[in-house]
């Protein structure tokens, strides 16, 4: 009988929740074959079998929180598919110490097959076998009768006081009571991860945001001229965000503190450009990142994003899509926000707010009124490493480069 464990994932991850099973007992799988899909803080995984046989039990339930190493499946070289080894073949006897205790043991074991009928956990089934716990006289917390795991401890520590431990579901139950009509979910994995980093992010950060916008005529106007001849060219629309990916570069070179992170009392500027940009996926708002952004020409980047953004959205993106970034960039005007504060997408230090696009009244140079193409810029910064000064001055050169972005169409 082999195991089938939850391997390394990444350095930063330890731990996952089962999202879905991909095999059920009695599926014959290869080795390779993947068998259950994983839901860690970044990313969802797919965790592969590394033997072929049956799959002739599984150890946890979707929605269980599960560690690097623990054991989630057991697999059958030699049993063909379809078939299941009987699960008392495996549980351990019980050995009576005294007379007395011996009966007690054989009346588990004979009640045991009114077990079947209860409702419990793969996990809690294979527990109650391993301590010869009859599971038709174990309490479930559960507020609908399922038993897991630490029901089934509870019942083997009968002279304990103490109160079991909540289980998952009741843990799920509001902590206060609703006079109306409630549905009450728990958190995706994921989204406690975002949760937590934009609070850590908050708390640890001296965050500011500072604001401007932007007259995106010439860029409008640039695309409409150039878009046939670039799709013809690259194969690819030209989109706005390689516009401001390239312009944040040229800006973070020119102001290199809103490219670097803080290291304990050490402070670390970094001389490569890779841009993180933010994208609502169906688990949440990931931020997969474009690399070395600076060597890429906008079409370049523009594929970068469109193969990122589709990976993001069909939930393939993998780690190294996702870790390091040095500057963020987020568009919330794609959902028509007119102006917010994004927040750090912490070590990073500089976050880029995009806003949607409306047409305002502008007083010209000249002083005449004409219709123009407006978008709010937000830069949100640290400012223990960055100062205000620096921070205005960025924004305003992000600017100055998108009302006349020829030079850097011309960059390349």
């Amino acid at each position: 009988m082999k195991e089938i464990k939850i391997p390394e994932l990444a350095e930063s991850i330890t731990e996952g929740t089962i999202a879905e099973w991909l095999v059920k007992a009695g599926d014959k799988v290869q080795k390779g074959d993947p068998v259950v899909e994983l839901e860690t803080d970044k990313v969802n995984v797919e965790v592969n079998s590394d033997y072929a046989g049956v799959i002739v039990e599984v150890l946890a339930e979707e929605g269980d929180d599960v560690s690097v190493g623990d054991t989630i499946a057991k697999v059958d070289e030699n049993a063909e598919a379809g078939t299941v080894s009987e699960p008392a073949a495996d549980a351990p006897k019980a050995e009576a110490t005294t007379e007395e205790e011996a009966p007690a043991a054989v009346a588990n074991t004979e009640t045991s097959e009114d077990s079947s009928d209860v409702i419990a956990s793969p996990a809690a089934r294979k527990l109650a076998r391993e301590l010869n716990i009859d599971l038709s006289k174990v309490k479930a917390q559960d507020p609908l009768g399922r038993i897991r795991p630490e029901d089934v401890e509870a019942a083997n520590q009968p002279t304990q006081s103490a109160p079991a431990p909540a289980s998952k579901q009741a843990a799920a139950e509001p902590a206060q009571e609703f006079s109306k009509p409630v549905k009450v979910e728990k958190m995706s994995r994921r989204r406690q991860t975002i949760a937590k980093r934009l609070v850590e992010a908050q708390q640890t950060a001296a965050m500011l945001t500072t604001f401007n916008e932007v007259d995106m005529t010439a860029v409008m106007n640039m695309r409409k001229e150039r878009q046939e001849s670039f799709v013809a060219k690259n194969d690819i629309k030209l989109g706005f965000m390689s516009f401001f990916t390239k312009a944040s570069v040229a800006a973070l070179k020119e102001f290199p503190l809103l490219n670097a992170e803080i290291d304990g009392t050490n402070l670390i500027v970094k001389e490569y450009y890779d841009i993180g940009i933010a994208v609502s996926a169906p688990g949440g708002l990931v931020v997969p990142v474009v690399r070395d952004a600076d060597k890429l020409d906008f079409a370049g980047i523009e594929r970068e994003i469109v193969r990122l953004g589709t990976k993001a959205r069909d939930n393939q993106l993998g780690i190294d899509d996702l870790q390091g970034g040095s500057f963020t960039i987020t568009n919330g005007g794609i959902f028509g926000s007119m102006l917010s504060t994004p927040i750090l997408n912490a070590p990073q230090v500089g976050i880029l707010g995009m806003h949607n696009i409306v047409k305002r009244a502008v007083v010209m140079p000249d002083d005449t009124i004409e219709v123009r193409p407006m978008m709010y810029l937000a830069l949100s910064y640290d400012h223990r490493i960055v100062d205000g000064k620096e921070a205005v001055q960025f924004l305003v050169r992000i600017k100055e480069m998108l009302e006349d972005p020829y030079d850097l169409l011309l960059q390349g």
